[in-house]
């Protein structure tokens, strides 16, 4: 049986593109999690490794969407090889099995070279920060309301508004109303 395993790495990501590759694979049961593999603990990778029986082959549409570093992706494969269960990597075309060199020759490569795009990615993306930093800005999602907003908030608590009704009003809590608040 072919079990499919997808991850995106957060909530605002979206699933489709690896659940239809799995699928159209063949892919019977497919589990998935939306959180970072950095993460040790994934629900949905230990659902399909409990799962998963002798003979059958867990697929992914990515290498690196199994593992978060090269020694986990060897140590999930190795533990599916010891079970005699499968991998099969649809992006890389990587088929893993205990008896197969070349494939794992191969799975390692490929985890090695997955483990270097990660760290490249991660590189990169501090060096922008500090880049955006050193030029003033912080990063950081951009202030929902604006100083003509505050004011208004600040108005009508001042006129006596309860701060309930004004964060019901701006659709924020009311914590949020004192933060806006508390930097004006």
């Amino acid at each position: 049986m072919l079990i499919g395993y997808a991850r995106v790495s957060t909530g605002l990501q979206n699933l489709d593109l690896q659940t239809d590759a799995l699928t159209k694979y063949g892919c019977v049961k497919i589990f998935h999690d939306k959180m970072s593999g950095s993460k040790k603990q994934r629900p949905g990778l230990a659902e399909a490794l409990k799962y998963a029986r002798q003979g059958d082959t867990i697929v992914v549409w990515r290498l690196d969407r199994l593992g978060r570093n090269m020694q986990d992706l060897i140590d999930i494969v190795n533990n599916l090889n010891n079970q005699s269960i499968g991998f099969h990597s649809l992006q890389e075309n990587l088929t893993m099995d205990r008896g197969n060199a070349t494939g794992q020759l191969m799975f390692h490569l490929f985890a090695a070279f997955a483990e270097f795009e990660r760290n490249l990615i991660q590189e990169r993306s501090a060096a922008g920060r500090v880049a955006a930093k050193a030029r003033g800005r912080l990063g950081g999602r951009p202030e929902k309301y604006g100083d003509k907003d505050i004011e208004m908030m600040k108005n009508l608590i001042d006129g006596g508004t309860p701060i309930k009704d004004v964060a019901e009003r701006w659709g924020v809590s009311r914590t949020t109303i004192y933060r806006y608040l508390e930097r004006k």
